[in-house]
């Protein structure tokens, strides 16, 4: 039986400028806001918005809009945080896609259930985290993640992905791909299961984290010293997006093999990089960026972080997604004509 349609709260005209932290103006044509599953079929069994295309937006972190969003705005608002499950290996933790991350991190650590600590204080909601495949200081959402609860945009009817048909890739999953087999558009994450490993072990591995242990003598760092030391780490070089507009690291940390990587030390010795368990070397995109100069270089009102050049930021607070986008090609081409390496952004381009 269909779900009454006059449960839906349909809004028109909505200004996206304080849904996406970059804090970009446009106006969606139409907004629908989902509080619960239900919300999707609802949505699906609508005479007029079920046959129209959708947006689907949680907290706009990952987001440059360059234009008014035609399609219906699907704004996701789930709340909720349960333990689920108790195992011997693991505690099943399960989230609303509308939750914050952080406050997500926080509620683990507070009722003693760590491993997601090294992902402190990433912006953005628990539905929009398998999306991107977010991940912080040696660890990546994919690796805490048992299950993804998502409704189908077509038929309103729910369905439990485990981890491993997520296809996760670096910043990547099924949900950023409408082709093959892509879910991007066809589906609405509303809640997610995380498994969270029994014993808990700690991740140190990267550079960061280890100066915070030598600063401090600690070399035994509980999940709630890990937790504040990001925290201060992050706080320290990256902006508020309720202060100034910004949508975290703008471009993904290109990944090269070992002679790639050789090659460019011979040009470059101090470019940071990062070997990987599979031979490849990661490298750091905002050393290069810094490299070519454009840490404070600014197009109209964007600009590069005076403190992280992998972060760009709306400085003026009135800076429009096309100010963006220019200043992020120039970057790319400024990249790839030193290091002879295309950076890849993160957000996604409206």
């Amino acid at each position: 039986m269909p779900i009454p349609v006059q449960a839906l709260q349909i809004e028109a005209d909505v200004n996206l400028r304080p849904y996406n932290t970059f804090g970009l103006p446009a106006l969606a044509k139409r907004l629908v806001r989902i509080r619960e599953a239900a919300d999707v079929r609802r949505i699906v069994d609508h005479p007029d918005l079920g046959r129209a295309p959708k947006f689907v937006l949680g907290g706009g972190s990952n987001l440059v809009l360059t234009k008014d969003v035609e399609a219906v705005v699907l704004k996701v608002e789930i709340p909720g945080i349960r333990l689920l499950e108790e195992r011997a290996d693991a505690w099943i933790v399960e989230a609303g896609a509308g939750v914050v991350w952080h406050d997500l991190v926080q509620w683990t650590l507070d009722h003693g259930y760590p491993g997601l600590e090294n992902m402190a204080l990433i912006p953005g909601t628990v539905g929009a985290a398998p999306v991107q495949n977010i991940g912080a200081y040696g660890i990546e959402v994919k690796d805490r993640l048992e299950a993804v609860e998502v409704m189908d945009l077509v038929t309103g009817r729910p369905a439990l992905l485990p981890a491993e048909v997520c296809r996760f890739g670096y910043r990547d999953s099924v949900f950023k791909h409408s082709d093959f087999g892509g879910l991007a558009g066809k589906s609405v994450i509303t809640r997610v299961r995380f498994r969270l490993p029994r014993p808990w072990q700690p991740v140190l591995g990267y550079l960061e984290i280890e100066r915070k242990m030598q600063e401090t003598g600690i070399t035994a760092p509980d999940a709630r010293q890990i937790f504040d030391w990001i925290v201060a780490v992050r706080r320290a070089k990256l902006p508020d997006p309720a202060v100034i507009g910004n949508a975290g690291s703008f471009f993904k940390n290109p990944v090269v093999t070992a002679e790639q990587c050789k090659d460019i030390i011979g040009r470059d010795p101090g470019i940071v990089h990062y070997p990987m368990p599979d031979g490849s070397v990661k490298l750091a995109a905002g050393w290069m960026i810094d490299a070519c100069g454009w840490k404070g270089k600014t197009v109209g009102g964007a600009a590069v972080y005076e403190k992280q050049a992998l972060v760009l930021v709306n400085r003026s607070g009135e800076a429009r997604g096309a100010e963006v986008v220019t200043l992020a090609r120039a970057i790319q081409e400024s990249v790839y004509g030193r290091f002879g390496i295309r950076l890849e952004p993160e957000p996604v381009v409206v």
